[in-house]
């Protein structure tokens, strides 16, 4: 079977630095985002490799250029409306404004911040699957280190965890990249992949932006800009000789006729994904 990646961009507004209670005006949040995302969509176009681009309305109304650009190209997923302001009524709300901004169908979904959000009201918004969920321990984030590790149905809804390899629950998203030496996070990418036959890893547009000048610890900001950029292409061309990119909208397909599930999906040896 061919391994699968799945790539994934939180196309949002920068607004990490008001967590650390730095002001920040909404031109520069758009910008700052704007600038490391036009970098990592040439990186993207090198390479010939195809994302899903989870994105909020505010960021897509600010940005339709870019937009356009994304959606000839990979897959809009909703991102909610603002990054920072969720609602239960922005799931709908926002999947079809993207809609009608993008002109295609948008699919998934993923909270803002990777918070708690009810299956079953994702699903009522019209979604075929959720990204919401990293099933690992994030000290003063999250405790999920017990959650499912693969992809399971719960109320109807697929769910698709970032992923977090086999038994240590060693964590592939963003923070873990930036902050692991490049040999670590390949070897356990490898081994991930030879188990699970596929990878859930995300990053967001503003980490290829230079943010030396925001007060930021030091395990968000650095590597950032060309830095980040040159460790994330080799990381993906490294990958790309290991597996195949696709969109979450694809690999969700592939668990179309497993949808009345309710429990974990369980693979060939019997044991369910989530272990």
């Amino acid at each position: 079977m061919i391994k699968k990646v799945l790539l994934s961009l939180d196309v949002e507004e920068f607004d990490i630095p008001e967590e650390y209670g730095q002001d920040i005006g909404l031109d520069e949040k758009i910008g700052v985002s704007t600038e490391g995302l036009v970098r990592v969509l040439d990186l993207l176009d090198g390479l010939d490799i195809t994302a899903t681009c989870f994105t909020t309305v505010f960021y897509a109304e600010s940005q339709p250029a870019i937009i356009e650009r994304l959606s000839s190209r990979h897959e809009i997923a909703s991102h909610g409306f603002f990054h920072s302001n969720f609602r239960s009524g922005d799931l709908r709300r926002s999947r079809l404004e993207l809609e009608r901004i993008c002109g295609r169908k948008v699919c998934g979904f993923r909270q803002p911040r990777l918070e708690d959000v009810d299956c079953k009201a994702v699903a009522d918004a019209g979604y075929s699957y959720n990204s919401s969920e990293n099933p690992i321990w994030l000290p003063g984030r999250y405790m999920r280190f017990f959650k499912p590790r693969r992809p399971y149905f719960s109320e109807g809804l697929l769910n698709i965890p970032i992923s977090a390899s086999p038994v240590i629950r060693y964590p592939f998203f963003w923070l873990s990249f930036k902050n692991s030496p490049l040999w670590l996070f390949k070897n356990m990418s490898r081994w991930t992949l030879r188990t699970d036959g596929y990878l859930n890893i995300f990053f967001h547009p503003w980490e290829f932006s230079d943010l030396s000048g925001w007060q930021l610890p030091f395990y968000v900001k650095r590597p950032c800009g060309k830095e980040m950029l040159g460790k994330v292409h080799d990381y993906l061309a490294w990958l790309k000789e290991l597996a195949e990119f696709t969109t979450f909208s694809a690999f969700a397909g592939t668990f179309e006729n497993n949808k009345k599930s309710v429990e974990p999906l369980k693979n060939e040896h019997g044991r369910f994904y989530g272990c």
